[in-house]
């Protein structure tokens, strides 16, 4: 039996990464993940779906897999997120979206 089963299961997109679970995902990976690590499941669209698993005192949270995820991770410091609530996904940027300019 799933030991784990009682826990609340979110499913976490890049979109809606939030400086909590990224941090959490960069703790659970500092090295980044492997093969090992990854679940894959399909969607309610038949899509294969590729995610690593984080878990906290009450929820099992399913990070999916992306470039922007591990380029995200890559280049994670805490400091950035300091100004943002633990759960703002607006905290969390594009890593390819291209800089605001400041100059207009």
């Amino acid at each position: 039996m799933d030991k784990h089963a009682h826990l609340k299961k979110v499913i976490v997109d890049f979109k809606k990464l939030t400086p909590e679970v990224l941090k959490l995902t960069v703790e659970r990976y500092p090295d980044g993940y492997d093969d090992d690590d990854i679940i894959s499941y399909r969607n309610s669209h038949g899509e294969r779906i590729e995610a690593v698993e984080v878990i906290t005192d009450d929820t099992k949270y399913l990070v999916k897999i992306s470039e922007k995820l591990e380029k995200t991770m890559a280049n994670y410091d805490e400091a950035d997120y300091e100004e943002f609530d633990d759960d703002d996904p607006e905290a969390v940027v594009d890593p390819f979206s291209e800089p605001e300019d400041s100059d207009d």
